[in-house]
Parts: C-alpha cells; sequence; structure tokens
C-alpha cells in the first residue's frame, strides 16, 4: 500500500519530516532528548524527519506536540479549511454512506 501512495502525499510527508527537523536543530535538541520526550527510537525519530509513511500519525503528532508544534493539527480537516465541504454545507448530511 505505502508503494501506491500519491506523489504528492510523499512530498507534503518529506517537507513535513524537513520541517520537523529544522524545528528540532533551531531549538538545539539532541535526536536523543527528542525521542526520550517522545517515548519513541531515535530511529523512529530519524524515520519521521526524512516523512516516512509507515510512521504511525500518533507518533508524528506527538513529536510535533513535543516541539510546541501541534497548534494547528486538530484544523486540517476542518470543514473551514474544506471548499468542498463548504459548497455542500447546507445540504443535510447522510448518517451513513453505503457503497
Amino acid at each position: 500500500m505505502l508503494d501506491a501512495l500519491p506523489i504528492p502525499v510523499l512530498k507534503a510527508l518529506r517537507k513535513l519530516g524537513g520541517d520537523v527537523n529544522l524545528a528540532r536543530r533551531k531549538r538545539r535538541i539532541s535526536t536523543k532528548l527528542l525521542a526520550e520526550r517522545c517515548g519513541i527510537s531515535r530511529g523512529t525519530l530519524t524515520k519521521v524527519e526524512k516523512g516516512d509513511p509507515a510512521v504511525g500519525m500518533g507518533v508524528y503528532a506527538t513529536v510535533l506536540f513535543s516541539l510546541g508544534l501541534h497548534g494547528n493539527l486538530a484544523d486540517v480537516a476542518d470543514i473551514r479549511n474544506d471548499p468542498n465541504g463548504l459548497i455542500s454545507l447546507g445540504d443535510e448530511l447522510p448518517q451513513r454512506i453505503r457503497g
């Protein structure tokens, strides 16, 4: 499945990883210390900083939290940031969607 990820998704994860790496270095936090704060191994932190899509979302969220960068995480899929969702906002939403 990870082989079939869309290229924009892979690019976004790489950017996120690079931004995490930069934020950690700007704060002068070692990989060892940040990994300890997050309760993960240094190897997992390295994967986060490379934008590895196999790393769980919870790990990414914990690393962002530890760096103080979690503020906008809850708003990523907020309806206010979803132009397609806003268009249909007035429509009655179904309880279930069956395929």
